[in-house]
């Protein structure tokens, strides 16, 4: 949508984007087409509504106009046929066989789920999953997308067509998977929604630290999933972890934009809305077992959120957890933080010895992170120099310019009390 277009009608778009574009693909086959389409009546609804006002049925107006498009696409692509001599007349007949409805559009099923499994199909890459979930089950443009990712339209519209190319040759029916592509699927569809929210939450690149209309994104599209698969853990453990961790967002930066590491936040900021939601899901998700990599997550979040004041973290309970979840997931970042826990209960040293096994791990030997977390433990060794050492290569590796800036005055600091 556009900037102009006001909030509640911004979500009220997203919200029926799955829902017509489950109806139009079902009734006209071709999910390529479909969405385009889809997108064209959510584009001129944005133009017309705020104009116009919200139409009596805008479900129905949306099905109606992705409609004509796909006639008017037909009909244009049925005269070039002509002119080239070739007989038209089963193609137009393939794609009118549903005339349009003249009242409301009957929705017999909710698609949502459907369209999460086929935009988060194994053929794709994660990249490739991104751009096409928030496109169509989302229903954000692709100048959207691209804005939020720092990619030039013209390399996310090829990301999204590369994306429809491949579920159209792999063809991939329009209707959820057997148990066990499911199982499976599940497990991609919320990787997805968890990396929507990450970069959302702190972006990897450019000059801002958060993109809030990414973060927020994965969190209403995690809400749809738990609704459509009510209590499954693992999807209550994300949408816990992404509330608990959001709900610290207004602390996270100072008004000049500078990031605020987690041990200095004022918590007085945190919302505590989210973090009652958050923690009843927690509650309620860790009752069930056996746990799953976002349900640990979320308990670690939790323990986060609990505390009052810094001093009253719970890095005992917090090691437990990521002890559990290093044996679940063979993950590096995983590894990183099991190490910090470590460091806190334990001691820096301890942290620091834990962390020199992740140098011979391709995954993340050289990546900024490393340095960054070795320069805080050496700084509370009473370490300066080996600090600012690891601080400025922390900040040389980094794309994110607020956290670039926070490392080197980091840096800074140390340097300067070195002097005095």
């Amino acid at each position: 949508m556009t900037s102009e277009v006001p909030a509640n009608l911004e979500h009220l778009l997203r919200e029926m984007a799955p829902q017509v574009l489950g109806v139009v693909a079902r009734r006209h086959r071709d999910f390529d087409a479909a969405e385009d389409a889809v997108q064209e009546a959510l584009m001129s609804a944005a133009k017309q509504w705020p104009i116009e006002g919200v139409p009596r049925n805008p479900r129905g107006w949306l099905y109606h106009v992705a409609v004509r498009r796909l006639v008017d696409r037909v009909r244009s692509e049925v005269a070039r046929e002509r002119r080239e001599g070739a007989a038209a007349a089963e193609l137009w007949a393939e794609w009118a066989f549903v005339p349009p409805p003249t009242g409301d559009v009957e929705v017999d099923q909710d698609d949502t789920l459907v369209l999460l499994f086929m935009c988060c199909h194994p053929a794709l890459s994660a990249s490739s999953a991104i751009a096409l979930t928030l496109r169509a089950v989302g229903g954000l443009t692709t100048a959207e997308i691209a804005a939020a990712y720092l990619a030039p339209e013209a390399t996310m519209a090829q990301r999204i067509s590369r994306a429809k190319a491949s579920i159209r040759s792999s063809n991939v029916p329009f209707a959820v998977p057997d148990d066990a592509e499911r199982a499976e699927r599940l497990q991609l569809v919320l990787h997805v929604l968890y990396l929507v929210f990450n970069e959302g939450y702190a972006s990897s690149g450019g000059p801002s630290l958060q993109r809030v209309d990414l973060s927020n994104e994965a969190i209403r599209l995690t809400r749809v999933l738990r609704g459509l698969l009510p209590g499954d853990g693992e999807v209550e453990g994300l949408l816990a972890l992404m509330l608990l961790t959001d709900a610290r967002r207004a602390a996270r930066i100072n008004a000049a934009g500078e990031l605020i590491p987690l041990d200095e936040q004022d918590r007085s900021l945190w919302d505590r809305s989210l973090i009652a939601e958050g923690l009843t899901l927690v509650s309620t998700t860790l009752a069930r077992g056996p746990l799953g990599t976002y349900q640990l997550q979320a308990a670690i979040a939790a323990a986060h959120d609990r505390a009052p004041r810094t001093e009253d973290t719970d890095w005992a309970a917090i090691l437990g957890f990521y002890g559990q979840l290093r044996d679940l997931s063979d993950n590096p970042m995983v590894a990183l933080n099991h190490a910090i826990a470590s460091a806190m209960v334990h001691g820096p040293a301890a942290g620091l010895e834990l962390l020199d096994a992740l140098d011979a791990d391709r995954r993340i030997a050289g990546h900024y992170r490393l340095d960054a977390v070795r320069g805080h433990l050496h700084e509370r060794l009473g370490d300066p120099e080996r600090a600012i050492a690891h601080y400025r290569a922390a900040s040389e590796r980094t794309a994110s310019i607020p956290e670039r800036n926070y490392l080197i005055s980091r840096a800074l600091r140390l340097a300067g009390r070195k002097t005095t």
